[in-house]
């Protein structure tokens, strides 16, 4: 089975194709656009006639389509540029694995609720607070329109085997934590449940395997995330914890700061969709994080 991988260079990216080049069943082939590296394809998805021909020469069986702006932040001051990735181009990857008649998985996120009204179930009313759930929304959208073969696989706050700390917003609350020179508020409103990549990417193998056999059961909106639910004063509490490092400048804040991008406090998901079909992964936060931090604090901080 032929998967090609979108945003193959990032956190998640490098997660999926470390998960599929495991398996002797699939060829896998990533591609990227900032970070080229090794096999990685250069490509700006954005531009259609090289992603035709890339995606023409491979013929992929399925498509994982992991790229996008993440950063909310970043989306709210660039809506537009922001745009040309989480909707232009996933139009462009819709419509080519169509018509190479390509099974379509769409990563999204979260961010498509208001937080509200946990826990989310994938058939449950939409409405996101800030842009880039609404251009990740618009993408599920597009996915549905573009591709009649498509997954949306939506995917809450992610860490795993990083590049640099800020790589992930799990992993960059470690510059909080080692700055001690002020009290930091830390947000202790909004709930999250941080997942560990590897587990989004046995998920998606599992959903490949799956469309071989029973392609009608991974049709639609899925939901997948970790099993601890958290705030971001909680998850660097059990940084510090679990290295011994001191955390006594951190403040817990029970108020969404103000002026900060809207997030929404709690977009707890439901997984039965997925566990009913024996599909799922989950690693334990304290485990995961021990693992992905250990390098650095070992580097920096011991």
């Amino acid at each position: 089975m032929k998967i090609l991988i979108t945003g193959a260079s990032g956190l998640l990216g490098r997660a999926l194709m470390s998960e599929f080049e495991g398996d002797t069943s699939f060829d896998v082939l990533g591609l990227a656009f900032s970070r080229p590296k090794g096999t990685l394809r250069k490509v700006d998805i954005r531009d259609e006639d090289g992603v035709r021909k890339i995606m023409q020469e491979f013929q992929p069986d399925a498509v994982i389509h992991a790229a996008a702006q993440r950063r909310p932040d970043i989306v709210e001051r660039d809506e537009e540029a922001a745009r040309t990735i989480n909707c232009s181009a996933t139009e462009i990857i819709a419509t080519i694995s169509a018509e190479i008649g390509a099974f379509l998985i769409f990563i999204s996120t979260t961010y498509v609720f208001d937080g509200t009204n946990p826990t989310y179930k994938p058939s449950d009313r939409t409405n996101p607070v800030n842009i880039y759930g609404r251009q990740k929304l618009e993408g599920e959208k597009i996915s549905q329109t573009h591709n009649p073969n498509y997954a949306v696989l939506r995917v809450p706050i992610l860490y795993g085997q990083i590049e640099t700390i800020e790589e992930s917003a799990v992993t960059t609350l470690l510059n909080t934590l080692v700055n001690q020179d002020n009290v930091d508020l830390v947000d202790d409103c909004c709930i999250r449940c941080p997942t560990h990549v590897d587990d989004i990417a046995v998920v998606c193998r599992q959903m490949c395997e799956r469309r071989t056999t029973d392609p009608e059961s991974v049709s639609g909106v899925f939901h997948w995330c970790g099993a601890d639910f958290m705030t971001k004063y909680t998850m660097i509490v059990t940084i510090a914890n679990a290295f011994n490092l001191p955390h006594g400048h951190l403040r817990a804040n029970p108020v969404q700061p103000a002026g900060e991008t809207p997030r929404p406090k709690d977009c707890s998901m439901d997984r039965s969709k997925l566990v009913s079909l024996g599909i799922g992964q989950t690693t334990p936060f304290t485990e995961g994080i021990q693992k992905v931090m250990k390098p650095f604090i070992s580097k920096n901080y011991s």
